[in-house]
């Protein structure tokens, strides 16, 4: 007696392509994940280090110098008077600055003094800011001489300023800014690993993520209502 087997078919192929394409998926966000982290943990250990330099000098008991500074007053040329923008070409000339001013200014106004009503003319603020020094031009519109006074940083606050990008050029806010951008994606793709494109996983994941999101957002609003 001869038996018959029969195989019903069965849709196997596409399910194990699919989960071929999830493995190669999750392979790709581990080397992506790796990756970051690795560029992470380097420019996390430099800003690292640089911060608990700045915050705790004083127990650390580094001995600091204290910035050199420097003040002088100029004549101001007839052209220098007519503008800000005047003013801060003539001073990054005069002055050899390697870079652009950041020029704040403020108009004339009426101000009391001792009961007195005063007129106090537009004034100029124009700084050149370098992780390494800062020169402040402080003039008054209508005078002839403007104050300089520039400040030569220490190590430490050279140390400090690269930090927080103070005086920094655009190369090193993109590098700083990097930190941020690694975080992100460490998160992003953290959190996929961890759910391995599960869907229970990643509706939990979503739901928990969002939960902290909008206690953040009321916590906050607590704070400064």
């Amino acid at each position: 007696m001869t038996s018959t087997i029969t195989h019903q078919a069965k849709a196997l192929p596409a399910k194990s392509n699919q989960r071929s394409r999830r493995s190669a998926f999750l392979k790709l966000l581990r080397d992506i994940h790796g990756w970051i982290g690795l560029w992470g943990a380097v420019l996390g250990l430099l800003f690292g280090v640089t911060g608990i330099i700045h915050n705790h000098r004083s127990v650390l008991k580094i001995e600091l110098a204290k910035p050199a500074t420097q003040e002088i007053r100029l004549p101001v040329p007839a052209i220098a008077k007519q503008h800000p923008a005047a003013m801060s070409a003539w001073l990054r000339e005069t002055l050899t600055m390697d870079r652009d001013a950041r020029i704040k200014t403020e108009k004339a106004e009426i101000v009391s003094w001792h009961g007195l009503d005063v007129s106090q003319p537009e004034h100029w603020d124009i700084r050149f800011v370098a992780p390494q020094y800062k020169v402040i031009a402080d003039y008054w519109v209508g005078s002839n001489m403007v104050s300089i006074k520039r400040t030569d940083e220490t190590w430490v606050g050279t140390i400090d300023n690269f930090h927080r990008a103070n005086g920094a050029g655009i190369g090193w806010v993109l590098l700083a800014d990097s930190i941020g951008g690694s975080m992100i994606l460490l998160s992003l793709t953290g959190i996929l690993l961890w759910t391995e494109l599960n869907r229970k996983k990643t509706i939990g994941a979503i739901v928990f993520l969002t939960s902290i999101t909008a206690a953040i957002i009321i916590a906050v609003n607590t704070m400064f209502a």
